[in-house]
């Protein structure tokens, strides 16, 4: 009983390395120059550049790890604090090289109760600074030894913190704070950090060099990228989102079976966070929109219900662009909490406010009629609300077909894409700005969609959901 009491008290921590884990490149650079910039660590060498970019392209290497090693001599008489007062000036850029989703990681860590520490190579006095500007609970880091004049003396004061070093001066931490490494997190994206990754129970591979890549899915240890959100992939080892190479793909021959008019594409912001909202009339839609996104260069993430990502090739797209589910009838809020976390670092994302594709006689009301999510989370972010106009997607794939007609090529049926300019929006009331969220859209469809129509039979069922091939079971009691 005492055994389990012990257990219970144990606390949980969450390890952060620091180069291409929490930071997008090395902080080697910035350090530098900020070392430099007062008169400390004399004159570039030669190689250091090259050195640098072959960390940032492949992650750490023996070489490497061995020129760190011998930075204690370069400081051999240097004044620790003038060493501190110099990079504290690094703090601003290395804070330009964060990951987007670094914080909000460490923030979920922190909300749990966990311990919040960096375990890096870089050394104590380079980097403590800027991990006290993170809020984080303790640095592990490899520590210059100083005389009693405070001047460093060229050597280790305790273990090199890289690879096994790291992991021993880890566990001496946690046994002296009373941490469970077998409950904890680690995050790293060297092969090097493998013995600190097994040691706890929840380890990270954070854009992973090639080793670590196959390390990682050899024991099913999951990978993460702190600059793209949950859920999005990446291409392993060169580390390019899926995303931007099927947009780059994402063109008119992709599609031979639908011709497209694009228009209004310079609408859409070429930097930093944004809201598309378009009207829904095809599974196709989402194709639609792509077009016009791989048009301006961005990558966006689309919120779709559930039968969206179950459709058949579109579904496939969604989920590797890193779409966000939402399941009708849940009333959960995370889909829009998601929403606003890629809002929070820059990205777009697109939202149909019509929720679903209106069936039936419904498809053909020209007031089109959408629900508040685009309107709230417009209201809670603040940002650019853009308008698109979609026309023609339902006679690439109709509502009652559960695919697209690929076969259409002789006479593709065309699609009209209109992007508008930002909604001006009140902010104060849902309910107003999702109408006049919906009143922009109808705005950029053309004449014909604001003209009354009674459908026909065959219009009504080409616009209603597939009738399911089971048929319903005879009563017995009837002949």
């Amino acid at each position: 009983m005492a055994g389990w009491s012990y257990r219970a008290a144990m606390a949980d921590a969450a390890f952060f390395d620091l180069d291409r884990t929490l930071l997008g490149e090395a902080s080697g650079p910035v350090l530098s120059r900020a070392l430099r910039g007062a008169g400390i660590g004399g004159a570039e060498f030669p190689l250091e550049p090259l050195l640098f970019k072959i960390f940032n392209t492949v992650g750490e290497t023996l070489p490497s790890m061995v020129l760190a090693r011998q930075g204690a001599s370069i400081l051999v008489g240097t004044r620790q604090a003038d060493v501190r007062d110099a990079v504290a000036g690094a703090v601003h850029g290395l804070r330009s090289l964060l990951q987007p989703y670094a914080e909000q990681v460490i923030e979920s860590h922190r909300a749990a109760g966990d311990r919040i520490v960096m375990a890096t190579t870089t050394p104590y006095d380079f980097i403590l600074p800027f991990a006290e500007e993170l809020g984080f609970d303790d640095v592990i880091a490899t520590k210059f030894a100083v005389d009693d004049d405070g001047r460093y003396t060229g050597e280790l004061d305790g273990p090199f913190v890289w690879s096994q070093g790291k992991l021993n001066a880890v566990k001496s931490w946690a046994a002296a704070n009373g941490v469970s490494l077998a409950n904890s997190t680690a995050y790293s994206d060297s092969f090097y950090d493998a013995p600190l990754l097994s040691a706890v129970g929840k380890p990270f591979a954070v854009n992973p060099d090639a080793r670590l890549s196959l390390l990682a899915a050899a024991r099913r240890w999951r990978v993460k990228n702190f600059d793209v959100a949950d859920g999005i992939s990446k291409i392993p080892v060169v580390g390019l989102e899926v995303q931007k190479l099927a947009l780059a793909l994402t063109r008119p021959t992709t599609f031979p079976f639908a011709r497209f008019k694009l228009s209004g594409i310079e609408n859409i912001p070429r930097t930093g966070p944004a809201i598309l909202v378009g009207n829904h009339r095809s599974y196709f839609d989402v194709a639609a929109v792509a077009m016009a996104v791989a048009r301006s260069g961005r990558t966006v993430r689309f919120l779709g219900k559930k039968e969206v990502f179950d459709a058949p090739i579109i579904g496939q797209i969604a989920t590797a662009m890193g779409g966000i589910r939402v399941e009708r009838g849940t009333g959960s809020d995370e889909p829009l909490l998601a929403a606003a976390d890629a809002l929070a670092v820059g990205e777009m994302v697109a939202i149909m406010p019509q929720g679903t594709i209106p069936r039936g006689r419904a498809f053909f009301d020209p007031v089109l009629k959408g629900k508040w999510g685009a309107a709230r989370l417009a209201a809670q972010a603040r940002v650019p609300v853009v308008p698109i106009g979609l026309w023609g997607t339902e006679n690439v794939w109709p509502r009652n077909s559960r695919l697209p007609n690929v076969l259409n090529i002789t006479r593709p049926p065309l699609v009209e894409v209109t992007v508008g300019s930002p909604v001006a929006l009140a902010y104060d009331d849902v309910d107003a700005d999702t109408t006049r969220i919906m009143s922009a859209i109808m705005n950029l469809l053309p004449e014909e969609s604001r003209v009354p129509i009674e459908p026909t039979d065959e219009q009504i069922r080409q616009a209603s959901p597939p009738v399911s091939s089971k048929k319903k079971p005879v009563s017995p009691t009837k002949k």
